[in-house]
């Protein structure tokens, strides 16, 4: 029995990324000057040309490395690890909760707009009084 590792399907990669960046394969082939058909293409090789696999990573906004070391799994395990249960975001390096009552801040502004315009009103009372 062998064991060979079975080598990344770098189109398959470019697609998936492609995808989650909710891109579609015009707008790439667009932004690379070249046609749909030729994405459709790459997507489906298993290997693509060093230079060209540099222009599209530019594209995605990733880099190459990236495209050919991209896992599904690794995805789907940092937004399991990121969302808990509940739906709130939870990491390691900060709490994204709401910390005040956003009714609270709105009666605020709303208590400083009401102060600021009995203010103007006081001032313009001044200056019709001194004529």
């Amino acid at each position: 029995m062998s064991t060979a590792i079975k080598p990344k399907h770098i189109g398959r990669n470019i697609s998936r990324i492609r995808e989650l960046k909710d891109m579609k394969q015009e707008a790439l082939a667009q932004a690379l000057g070249i046609s749909q058909q030729t994405i459709s293409a790459i997507e489906n090789s298993e290997t693509v040309e060093e230079q060209r696999l540099i222009e599209i990573a530019k594209v995605l906004g990733v880099s190459a490395e990236a495209i050919k070391s991209f896992s599904e799994e690794a995805v789907f395990n940092i937004i399991g690890n990121t969302i808990q249960d509940n739906g709130t975001l939870s990491t390691t390096t900060g709490n994204f909760n709401c910390t005040f009552n956003p009714l609270d801040k709105v009666v605020e502004l709303y208590e400083r707009l009401v102060q600021a315009e009995k203010d103007k009103v006081e001032y313009l009372e001044k200056l019709l009084d001194k004529k």
